[in-house]
């Protein structure tokens, strides 16, 4: 397993702890790949456009790690 990746395990844990998904608008992203995302960059300490594109776009991780920040998850 890769060091970027949250086992299913911990991610049993964790998961739970996030708001639900909207019902409307745009499909959400997966929250999985988001903290695994925000994971990555705290640990290499690069910058939010130097995430990789694995991660999918970098506006789109900061602005949830942002908004659940901001609620306190």
């Amino acid at each position: 397993m890769s060091r970027d990746v949250i086992s299913d395990q911990v991610w049993a844990v964790i998961g739970p702890l996030f708001p639900p998904a909207r019902a409307t608008g745009r499909p959400p992203v997966d929250r999985r790949s988001v903290v695994e995302a925000v994971a990555w960059r705290y640990r290499t300490g690069a910058p939010w456009r130097d995430l990789p594109s694995r991660f999918g776009n970098w506006n789109t991780v900061y602005r949830n790690f942002r908004r659940w920040a901001t609620a306190g998850v």
